[in-house]
């Protein structure tokens, strides 16, 4: 038997050694040596890696908000410096094969905080997902190979598992299911035991909070009748537990203590340059409905509303490489808007929006979790501890329901969904309120196209170019339900500028 990367024999041994020198020189944990840690894993065995994300009720002090069970700037700090721990420490400077997130809709944070979505864990292995690099063929056709240094997070629903209030997926992507935060119908272990099955030597990561993981570990161990000593309570943010399987399917538990110590304040990211001019080369608008055509004003009309609508970061280094995530250089840009955007947004916003990042993007030669538009917003909310929701209730591929469906749940009262539900007890209103919106690029046309069709206006927006990430549109009614749509603001990042490999913390 082993525990960690020792044998219950090795470990008697040392334990009998230890308990002489203690009766003989009288000496203990003080100037005593700590034992060795572990090293990396083999790249020969088939390495399930379990990180611990914090949430409400399992975390470091100061690591997630009260107000808004989100990452505080220390536990976004955290999850940069674990980054390349787990890609040195523990995979030895090896590629990821596998990460698995938590689907955030699966874990609403508690009543008191409100019903927010729990995204610390996809937020705590992005920046280790830009570490790694994924190869793609051109697609969509062709020989040619492309290179990035991104991986795809797995974060979607698996077949028939079903949340209420949220969207089913158009399609079931078994390729990309992320984890169930209470694991009915043990989908959690089914996939666990998927990976483990395909005996691909290789390193898998899974994400989620200390009861997705705790129940995760012993569910496997069972299954598979490891027998392994799990820890049996909750350890700390700094613990990394790698189940670790040879070929010739023994197993052992190695258990890394990664020592982080983060700052209190938010990432600096000295290389990003800010304020450069608007790059988007967009057809300026400038369009302003007054009373409506004839004085009309669409009926529920939301009144002294502001959204800023922005895309998500740089995805696409080639026109056909997509794996859902985006790429290094839109980490830069990620983690670079709370500075681009300060003192740009009058009036500043009160809530973040996003897509709900386990919906699939079908695109290419794969099906992948569309993880990158939220993981774009994610840090702004966190620097300003701004609260965080996803639009869930409706599928965002769903063309062209999804255009009606999404003016209807950000532009009217009552909106999209009009009744109580579970996940939304009072349907929400944005009259009053002011959003930052991260999106996909090639929904805002159609949506501000359909919301000046309601007024009965003939005029339209521009379209939003592929290569377009700098642009800024802003929406706004006033105290009576006029409209004006512009496209004057840019976040000031020139994609040009920004590094093709992540920022190093």
């Amino acid at each position: 038997m082993r525990i960690g990367n020792y044998k219950l024999s090795d470990l008697f041994a040392l334990s009998v050694t230890a308990a002489f020198l203690l009766f003989f020189c009288g000496c203990g944990g003080v100037g005593s040596t700590p034992a060795p840690a572990p090293g990396p894993l083999s790249a020969a065995n088939t390495n399930l890696i379990f990180v611990v994300s914090g949430d409400l009720d399992y975390q470091a002090p100061g690591d997630i908000s009260a107000s808004t069970a989100n990452l505080t700037n220390q536990g976004l700090q955290r999850s940069l410096l674990m980054a390349p721990f787990l890609e040195q420490n523990v995979l030895g400077g090896e590629n990821v094969t596998g990460i698995y997130a938590l689907e955030p809709m699966a874990h609403l944070q508690t009543a008191s905080a409100g019903s927010f979505p729990d995204m610390a864990a996809l937020e705590t292995v992005q920046q280790f997902a830009m570490l790694n690099q994924i190869t793609q063929p051109e697609y969509p056709v062709g020989t040619t190979l492309y290179t990035a240094n991104s991986f795809q997070l797995n974060a979607s629903y698996s077949p028939g598992q079903t949340l209420p209030d949220v969207a089913a997926p158009l399609i079931y992507c078994q390729g990309c299911q992320g984890l169930d935060f209470g694991g009915p119908g043990s989908d959690n272990e089914a996939l666990a035991k998927q990976v483990l099955g395909y005996a691909v030597p290789g390193f898998y990561v899974f994400s989620a909070p200390w009861e997705t993981t705790s129940s995760l570990l012993a569910g496997i161990n069972t299954l598979e009748g490891y027998n392994l000593p799990l820890p049996a309570s909750y350890q700390g943010p700094n613990y990394i537990y790698a189940i670790s399987v040879a070929p010739s399917g023994s197993a052992s538990l190695v258990t890394y203590n990664s020592n982080v110590n983060p700052p209190l304040t938010y990432p600096a990211l000295p290389a990003l340059k800010l304020n450069s001019p608007c790059s988007g080369g967009q057809t300026p608008m400038n369009i302003t409905v007054t009373g409506g055509v004839n004085g009309v004003i669409p009926e529920g009309i939301n009144t002294s509303e502001t959204i800023y609508m922005i895309r998500h970061a740089e995805a696409h280094p080639t026109q056909w490489f997509d794996d859902g995530n985006y790429v290094a250089a839109g980490q830069w840009r990620a983690l670079g808007l709370p500075s681009a955007l300060a003192g740009k947004l009058n009036p500043s916003p009160t809530q973040v929006y996003s897509i709900d990042p386990a919906q699939e993007d079908p695109s290419g030669y794969f099906n992948w979790s569309y993880v990158r538009p939220s993981l774009t917003a994610e840090p702004y909310a966190i620097a300003n501890n701004l609260p965080y929701h996803l639009a869930a209730s409706f599928e965002m591929f769903n063309i062209p329901i999804v255009i009606e469906q999404t003016t209807q749940f950000f532009f009217n009262s009552p909106q999209y969904p009009s009744t109580p539900s579970i996940l939304y007890p009072q349907p929400p209103s944005f009259s009053g309120q002011t959003v930052l919106l991260a999106w996909e690029h090639a929904h805002f046309q159609p949506t501000v196209n359909a919301l000046l069709e309601s007024y009965q206006s003939t005029q339209r927006a521009p379209v939003w170019a592929d290569d377009d990430y700098d642009t800024i549109w802003t929406v706004t009614t006033d105290a009576v339900g006029n409209l004006t749509v512009n496209n004057a603001m840019c976040e000031g990042i020139n994609s040009g500028t920004l590094p093709a490999t992540a920022p190093q913390f």
